[in-house]
C-alpha cells in the first residue's frame, strides 16, 4: 500500500490556504468552518468539573459525526454524572429552527444556545425533562498548536482549536423540577474537518484535567496505517492562566495497562503518561481510568448516550471492515513537577479523557 503523508499544517502557505494568521486566533476561527459537504462535521464541545463531584458535557454539532449525509443536521448532546445521577440526553432540531455563526462562536440548535467570543461563554440547553444554564469565565488565552489543523494528504483535514482552555464555570441545572447550583472549572474547544475521521485516523486519547493552580490540555493522535502511523502528540500545561509549554518535541508518551471495554469491543490503556521536559519546565502528568461514562459503537448503532447511527452508515461501515466507537472514561490525574532529577511538587485530581477508536481492534 502507498504510503501517504499525514503532517501538522505549520507552513506559511498553509497559514495562508486556511485563512489564519500564525501569530492570532480571531473570533471567526470558533465560528462555523464548513459547508455542508458531504463527509463534513463540525462541533462545539463544552465540559466541566463542578462541586459535589459532578461532571458537565454538552456538545453542539451542526451534524453528528454519525450522519454523513448531506447537509446539516443540526444537534446536541448533555452528560451530567455525580450525586446519584447518570443522564444522557441528545436533542436535534430542523435546520430552519438553527442558526451558525461565521463570525465567531453564536450557535443555536432549537432552543439550545452556545454564545462566546473567546473569553466569555453563555450555554443553555433543555428539553423536557432538563433545563441548564451555564456561563464560562476564560482564565487562560484561546490556543491552537500552530494552525490547529492536520494534513492528511494536502485536501483532507482535521481541526482543533482549544478556544477556552481552562475557565470558571457557574452552571444552574434544572432537573426533574429540582433546581442544582453548581461551580468549578470549565473548558471548551471546537472541532471541525472534511472528511469522516475514520478514513483518517485509527485512534486517538484526549484529554483535560485542572490538578490544582495547573490546567493540562493533552492529545495523542494514530493515523492511519496507509498514512504509516503517523504520531500527533499535542499537549499545552497553564499555571493560574499562564502557558508554561507546549512544544511538541519536548513530549515523551507512554501508555499501560491495557483493558477490554465489552461495550465497543476494543481494547484501551487504563494508564496514560505524558513526560513533558523542555529545558525549562519538566512535568510528568498520569491519566488513570476508575470509570466509564459513556460510550458509543457506530457498527452496533447505538451508545449510551441514545444516539443512533443511520442504517445507511451502519451498512457501510460494516462492508468497509471499519468499526468506529467511543470511550469517555473519567480518573484522577496526577501532576508531578521536577527539578533536575528530583520531584518537587505532586498533585492529583479528578479528570475527564476520552478515547475514540476508528478502525478494528488492533495493537498499533
Amino acid at each position: 500500500m502507498k504510503k501517504l503523508i499525514a503532517r501538522l499544517a505549520d507552513q506559511p502557505k498553509d497559514y495562508k490556504k486556511i485563512g489564519i494568521s500564525p501569530d492570532k486566533i480571531e473570533q471567526k476561527e470558533d465560528g462555523l468552518r464548513t459547508n455542508g459537504k458531504f463527509g463534513e462535521y463540525e462541533w462545539w464541545y463544552f465540559d466541566a468539573k463542578l462541586d459535589g463531584g459532578y461532571s458537565l458535557v454538552i456538545i453542539f454539532y451542526s451534524q453528528p459525526v454519525t450522519a454523513a449525509t448531506l447537509g446539516y443536521a443540526p444537534c446536541v448532546s448533555f452528560s451530567l454524572t455525580g450525586g446519584g445521577h447518570e443522564i444522557l440526553e441528545e436533542v436535534s432540531a430542523p435546520l430552519k429552527d438553527s442558526f451558525f455563526s461565521r463570525k465567531g462562536c453564536d450557535v443555536r440548535v432549537g432552543k439550545n444556545t452556545i454564545r462566546g467570543n473567546l473569553k466569555d461563554y453563555a450555554i443553555h440547553f433543555e428539553n423536557d425533562r432538563i433545563q441548564c444554564d451555564v456561563t464560562l469565565k476564560g482564565l487562560a488565552e484561546s490556543y491552537r498548536h500552530k494552525s490547529g489543523q492536520i494534513f492528511f494528504g494536502e485536501k483532507k483535514y482535521f481541526a482543533w482549536l482549544p478556544s477556552v482552555p481552562e475557565g470558571v464555570v457557574q452552571a444552574t441545572i434544572i432537573l426533574d423540577g429540582k433546581t442544582l447550583s453548581l461551580s468549578g472549572s470549565g473548558y471548551h474547544d471546537h472541532n471541525w474537518g472534511n472528511i469522516g475521521m475514520f478514513w483518517l485516523m485509527h485512534h486517538w486519547y484526549w484529554g483535560r484535567a485542572k490538578v490544582g493552580d495547573y490546567q493540562v490540555i493533552s492529545s495523542y493522535i494514530t493515523a492511519k496505517k496507509k498514512y504509516d502511523y503517523k504520531h500527533f502528540p499535542i499537549f499545552v500545561i497553564y499555571k493560574n492562566g499562564e502557558k508554561l509549554g507546549c512544544d511538541i518535541d519536548a513530549i515523551t508518551y507512554e501508555q499501560r495497562d491495557a483493558a477490554f471495554d465489552p461495550i465497543t469491543q476494543k481494547h484501551f490503556h487504563k494508564t496514560l503518561v505524558y513526560d513533558y521536559n523542555d529545558g525549562a519546565h519538566h512535568f510528568r502528568v498520569t491519566y488513570r481510568a476508575e470509570d466509564i461514562i459513556e460510550t458509543f459503537v457506530v457498527d452496533q448503532g447505538y451508545g449510551s448516550a441514545r444516539a443512533k447511527a443511520s442504517k445507511a452508515l451502519i451498512w457501510f461501515v460494516k462492508k468497509m471492515k471499519l468499526a468506529p466507537s467511543y470511550i469517555r472514561m473519567v480518573g484522577t490525574v496526577t501532576l508531578e513537577r521536577f527539578e533536575g532529577d528530583e520531584i518537587v511538587e505532586t498533585i492529583s485530581e479528578n479528570g475527564i479523557w476520552e478515547q475514540m477508536y476508528f478502525g478494528l481492534d488492533e495493537d498499533v
